[in-house]
């Protein structure tokens, strides 16, 4: 890429941008995989942890691929459809939350501690809720352009791996929607219940998907129209963090359902969009194992979590750190003294 990808004053700017998406290295993937089948272990004995090292090979371009510098990064917003009642929760509760883990006390803060990534939080106008999508657009060009482009300048170009999650009062609702109108099926096929909501609520959103999704029709093949129709800023900013990461060639660990839908609204660009991301855990919201089968893409940690925040991301780093360890650590045959090999 010869320009930035942010900020762009036009989505058809941002598009001609985007002709060419950064690759991994295969050499060094390749290097990698020759180490692995040296390690003082039966092949494939370590499983997805030989794979996730490679992984991290081929985007860092290195033999030894390692994690210095672990980015989280969580992304708030609030959301116009919370007026036709889909949330048992006030849009207020969003700042509150934000205000939790700036203090230190809400889960994401312990679990990044515990994993050693660096947190920050990024809020979205919280004090201007997208638009209602069953009445209108949730975001113009401008706040879509604006929402991508707060997401990419978040990341820190230093980061070895960026972990993204999202806070906002109605989001499972927003996240159902994205994930219809990408990857079709029917509406109740992604509605689950987000942070409590009883047989009435889950009804008021799969009612207020439907109806976004007629009104919004025209505008559902292409991917940024369709985060335009759906919002939310949040769900902007995680697409705008992951090309970032792309353009810097930093792998990603997206977090749960929410984080998941919004990144998947990507996977209609050519050129594999989120082939540098790691789909952290598999959700207990439902719709999840549905952007899973249609990602390709197997999740490192299936622990029954649905509390978004990057949580998922955050324990799933663990892993990453372990695959890695292992990885540059482990002696291999020649270097043990193991014969028959």
């Amino acid at each position: 890429m010869t320009e930035p990808l942010f900020p762009a004053n036009s989505l058809a700017t941002l598009r001609a941008r985007l002709a060419i998406l950064p690759r991994p290295d295969e050499t060094a993937a390749e290097a990698a995989g020759t180490r692995q089948a040296n390690l003082t272990k039966p092949p494939g004995a370590l499983g997805r942890l030989e794979d996730l090292a490679i992984f991290m090979a081929g985007w860092q371009g290195t033999e030894r691929p390692r994690i210095g510098k672990a980015q989280a990064v969580v992304f708030a917003g609030n959301h116009g459809v919370c007026a036709q009642g889909v949330n048992p929760y006030p849009q207020e509760v969003t700042s509150q939350m934000v205000a939790n883990f700036r203090a230190g006390g809400a889960a994401i803060n312990q679990l990044c501690r515990a994993s050693g990534a660096e947190l920050s939080v990024v809020e979205l106008e919280l004090d201007r809720p997208t638009g209602d999508f069953t009445q209108g657009l949730a975001l113009s060009e401008a706040e879509l352009l604006e929402a991508m482009a707060r997401g990419a300048e978040a990341l820190d170009p230093t980061a070895d791996v960026l972990l993204l999650g999202e806070m906002g009062i109605g989001n499972s609702t927003v996240a159902a929607a994205l994930a219809y109108a990408t990857f079709g099926g029917t509406a109740a096929d992604w509605v689950g219940r987000g942070t409590g909501s009883d047989d009435a609520g889950v009804q008021r959103k799969i009612t207020a998907i439907e109806a976004g999704a007629k009104r919004h029709a025209a505008l559902l093949d292409d991917p940024f129209t369709t985060l335009m129709a759906f919002g939310g800023r949040e769900q902007a900013a995680i697409c705008g963090a992951v090309l970032a990461a792309r353009e810097k060639r930093i792998p990603v660990l997206l977090d749960g359902f929410i984080c998941t839908a919004a990144a998947a609204v990507l996977a209609r660009l050519e050129g594999d969009a989120l082939a540098h991301c790691i789909v952290s855990h598999a959700s207990a919201e439902p719709g999840q194992r549905g952007l899973l089968t249609h990602l390709g893409k197997a999740p490192i940690l299936d622990l029954g979590m649905r509390l978004g925040e990057g949580s998922g991301a955050a324990v799933a780093l663990g892993v990453l750190r372990a695959a890695l360890e292992a990885h540059n650590g482990m002696a291999t045959f020649a270097e043990a003294g193991i014969s028959g090999a």
